[in-house]
């Protein structure tokens, strides 16, 4: 049995086993950029992909903040632009749905 003294450290990069690369070993900034993509697919706060992402002109927030939606239709561009990519479409166009009946009924008064 190998007993090998295998220590881990915050900031040492680490890479997918299963990883296919071109029969070249990746540079540390190959591995340094796959782990900050593999790091922002986890990404659920700041610009997660299911939003559309960072690096794409067309997330929801910036289409939100750009159109001037408010609350109510904002939601429900939001809602209707993740649908089908956290795996509940149907939950994600009934939320829209509710906040643009909600902006209707407010409007109506």
């Amino acid at each position: 049995m190998n007993n090998r003294n295998l220590r881990h450290y915050k900031d040492e990069p680490r890479i997918n086993p299963n990883t296919q690369w071109d029969k070249n070993y990746p540079t540390q900034q190959d591995i340094i950029e796959f782990n900050r993509k593999e790091y922002r697919k986890k990404e659920m706060v700041d610009h997660p992909d299911h939003y559309g992402g960072e690096d794409n002109p067309y997330e929801a927030i910036k289409v939100i903040e750009e159109w001037g939606l408010g609350f109510n239709l904002g939601n429900a561009v939001k809602y209707i632009s993740r649908a089908d990519k956290k795996g509940k479409k149907l939950e994600d166009l009934k939320k829209a749905s509710w906040y643009i009946n909600r902006e209707i009924k407010k409007n109506k008064k």
